[in-house]
């Protein structure tokens, strides 16, 4: 392993005043090296007698660390990093500066996707995060971190629950008021709001509301929140766990029933940095439910209907996952914009799929599931009953069939009204 005066890429973190903040041995890291790459508010915080080379980052960001990963010292060739790179004369050291804890939201996770440990050398400053729960009083562990720099504020909504505790990092001066306006129209009017600007820097601000009292204006652009959630007597509470209302969706009647879809998600079994196949979405219940159970929780929403790819964009937006990736059209048409998944669930779509070597839609998920991955397939009508029953008998898995009432009117009495059947099919892909 390199020692640290080895290693040919520095990350520094910079608090809000900049060379001020940094320590000895930051300093003289960045007198040692021959390339400094940040932003333009970090390049300005350089003293005049630095005399290296200072690039700007670009956009795209991917731009900037292909630049970044061109200055590989020759002796990690064996060692890919998915990036061409110029020959090098001689060893040439780079610094990265980056505001905060570069790992927390920041370009050392990206680098890190290309760079082993062994060459990177970082060193962090105070997260926003540690800076937020020192000014209210709050422990780390207890809070929900996001950040809705460069993401929409829709983000936020699986976060609001009752008594909950969230650490934000704003995407400019306009973010406090927005969310004060989502928190309101939420039932969270209650929300206490707390806006810290330039944390840990000479010009440190902060400023308190209730949600639904919001009165500060645009503040600076470099801000967090902490918020405080308290709901009052309207407050929708959505829950995190997966069998949300059917209310909660925009629907013609095609979904997923509430019941049947906590039966689908626990087959599922939504696993973190994992990828969902939601085929024949519908409205998306299913794709949203697994987004909502955890912020790095990936899915996608095959549908071919464009009423309900409208329905499933709402839905998204509504239900607080934007980020769902919809794709129009049907397998395998649509084949080349996906990665493939690690849980499939076939809820519509078994009965019409045609192929030209008689393969099933089935055949088609199985072969493209990753190993250890799970499949989860739905059928109301006996011609998709019987594909699930052929393919059961062929290859294994669970059979369940899931009857369900619910109690309704009976002239002035009331009694149970069943909802139509659903044959479940499920089974897990050996690694």
């Amino acid at each position: 392993m390199p020692k640290n005066s080895e290693k040919w890429l520095r990350v520094i973190g910079i608090g809000e005043d900049g060379w001020e903040d940094l320590g000895a041995d930051a300093k003289l890291l960045l007198y040692e090296s021959q390339v400094v790459l940040g932003g333009e508010r970090h390049l300005k915080m350089l003293p005049d007698d630095w005399k290296g080379k200072r690039i700007s980052w670009t956009s795209p960001m991917r731009e900037s660390v292909e630049k970044i990963l061109s200055f590989r010292p020759d002796r990690f060739n064996n060692v890919k990093s998915g990036v061409p790179r110029k020959k090098q004369k001689e060893r040439v050291t780079v610094t990265v500066l980056a505001s905060g804890d570069p790992l927390c939201y920041g370009v050392a996770t990206k680098l890190l996707r290309h760079l082993p440990i062994d060459e990177v050398l970082i060193k962090p400053a105070l997260s926003t995060f540690s800076l937020i729960c020192s000014r209210v009083g709050w422990s780390l562990p207890d809070i929900e971190t996001l950040t809705l720099h460069g993401r929409p504020l829709e983000m936020l909504h699986p976060f609001v629950q009752p008594g909950a505790k969230l650490g934000v990092l704003s995407k400019d001066s306009t973010t406090p008021q927005k969310t004060a306006e989502l928190l309101a129209n939420r039932g969270f009017g209650r929300s206490e709001i707390t806006v810290l600007e330039h944390l840990g820097g000479s010009k440190e601000k902060k400023f308190s509301g209730k949600a639904d009292s919001w009165e500060h204006g645009g503040g600076a652009d470099l801000n967090a929140m902490a918020i405080e959630c308290i709901p009052d007597s309207r407050a929708d509470v959505i829950p995190r766990i997966p069998g949300l209302p059917d209310e909660a969706f925009i629907h013609d009647g095609q979904l997923t029933k509430c019941e049947t879809r906590a039966v689908v998600l626990s087959k599922l079994m939504p696993i973190v940095d994992q990828v969902l196949w939601d085929v024949g979405a519908g409205c998306g219940s299913v794709a949203i439910e697994w987004m909502r159970s955890h912020p790095r929780c990936m899915a996608v929403a095959i549908e071919k209907s464009k009423t309900r790819l409208k329905m499933i964009e709402q839905n998204a937006i509504n239900l607080g996952v934007p980020l769902l990736k919809i794709v129009p059209g049907t397998l395998p048409d649509v084949l080349g914009n996906l990665t493939l998944p690690d849980a499939i669930f076939i809820g519509g779509g078994l009965s019409n799929f045609k192929q030209k070597d008689s393969s099933s839609l089935l055949d088609l998920c199985w072969k493209l599931l990753k190993p250890g991955g799970r499949l989860v397939a739905h059928a109301v009508t006996f011609e998709t009953e019987q594909q699930l029953l052929s393919w059961h008998k062929k290859n294994g898995g669970d059979l369940t069939r899931l009857s369900i009432s619910r109690a309704d009117s009976i002239g002035k009495f009331n009694g149970w009204k069943p909802l139509r059947p659903v044959t479940q099919y499920s089974v897990t892909k050996e690694y």
